[in-house]
């Protein structure tokens, strides 16, 4: 059955989309980039119907896809799991991926790569709660592998605890250590890494004092090791 166009108008809450009018009624929506080829007075029949409609759905889950990177880069699977909880089909899934990737605006690589870079800069953690967190947002190993190469754990303890002990810093010895290991627990940082990270900082922040536990404060006998649980590392997710 063929129908003439008789008027095309944009939405008013919705200025990228348009309003396709047929014999006098309004008939359906589109994209605008959708309907850029329609005219008024323009006869299309069912066939071309369902094309449009069809084409107006991919953009749609496009222009999602977009808006979720928008507000932060984005994983495949995180970009799956939103497009498939908005109920868009696999066919529609897989040409927005491609155009995704075609564009340069989904890469998992890069995402981890950035993710590592800026945790290291501004929230120094270990490579294990770095791996934790790539692996949440559904990265896959061997890129997290990739990602962390250059990750050094005592460093980063040492970074992480630099940062807190300035806010430790007119603790008591005890109290300071027992703090800081606790806070570089929740990080992820084992012992072997946390520990001289906390006797450095306590250190310096005392380098013209006598440490009360001579130039090794770490051999303090008062604490044990922490055993720490992974799953109680701090994720931001």
């Amino acid at each position: 059955m063929n129908y003439r166009i008789t008027a095309l108008s944009v939405q008013k809450r919705n200025r990228e989309r348009v309003n396709v009018y047929l014999d006098g009624e309004f008939a359906f929506g589109l994209a605008r980039i959708v309907a850029a080829w329609l005219q008024v007075g323009q006869e299309i029949d069912d066939e071309k119907i369902a094309q449009l409609r069809g084409e107006d759905a991919l953009e749609v889950a496009y222009q999602q896809a977009l808006k979720q990177l928008n507000y932060r880069p984005r994983t495949e699977a995180e970009l799956l799991r939103h497009l498939k909880k908005h109920e868009v089909s696999e066919e529609h899934i897989e040409v927005v991926f491609e155009r995704l990737r075609r564009n340069g605006l989904v890469d998992d690589a890069r995402f981890a790569q950035t993710w590592v870079e800026n945790r290291t800069e501004l929230r120094p953690r270990s490579r294990r709660a770095l791996s934790y967190e790539l692996r949440q947002r559904g990265v896959d190993r061997e890129t997290i592998e990739q990602s962390l190469e250059a990750i050094d754990d005592e460093a980063l303890a040492y970074q992480a605890a630099q940062n807190q002990a300035r806010k430790l810093g007119g603790l008591e010895w005890q109290d300071f250590r027992h703090k800081l290991l606790g806070f570089l627990a929740r990080r992820g940082f084992n012992y072997e890494a946390s520990a001289p990270a906390v006797a450095r900082v306590w250190a310096e922040l005392h380098e013209n004092e006598t440490s009360p536990y001579g130039s090794d404060a770490e051999d303090d006998p008062s604490l044990e090791p922490y055993e720490h649980n992974p799953s109680d590392t701090e994720v931001d997710l």
